[in-house]
């Protein structure tokens, strides 16, 4: 596990890198992408992917919404790096490869599995972000 955690704090703070995110943020994005892909490991035995992922990507939307307030740097900064260890990049080239091999049925099984867990990511950074709206304005 603590391998993982290593591999999906590098996986994300070298991505922003490309976003040209400024060197300061780099330690913070990473540490998103290490907490979501942390509560997506503990979750992931006892529940579908899909359900951990969204969970996953509900924690990072939100530690994104605070390190935005505490760094004041945009929350797209370290909310697309921290969804980095969550996206499901691997299952959508199997599906393809799949598609090319004239394997259609697993195909779209790998395909809807892909489709669900990017839905699901969408899904929890638009939660985090209700919600992180709706606690700025009751303190207002």
């Amino acid at each position: 596990m603590i391998v993982q955690l290593l591999t999906s704090f590098i996986a994300s703070a070298t991505f922003c890198i490309l976003f040209n995110t400024p060197r300061r943020m780099l330690l913070p994005c990473g540490l998103a992408g290490m907490l979501g892909w942390m509560v997506y490991l503990l979750l992931s035995p006892d529940w579908k992917p899909v359900v951990a992922t969204f969970f996953a990507t509900v924690i990072v939307g939100a530690v994104s919404q605070i390190f935005a307030r505490v760094f004041k740097m945009p929350v797209i900064i370290f909310s697309v790096g921290g969804i980095i260890p969550l996206v499901p990049g691997g299952l959508a080239y199997d599906a393809m490869r799949r598609f090319v091999e004239d394997d259609y049925i697993t195909a779209l099984q790998v395909a809807v599995q892909a489709l669900l867990l990017s839905g699901a990511i969408a899904a929890g950074l638009v939660l985090s972000e209700v919600l992180g709206q709706m606690f700025r304005r009751r303190r207002v």
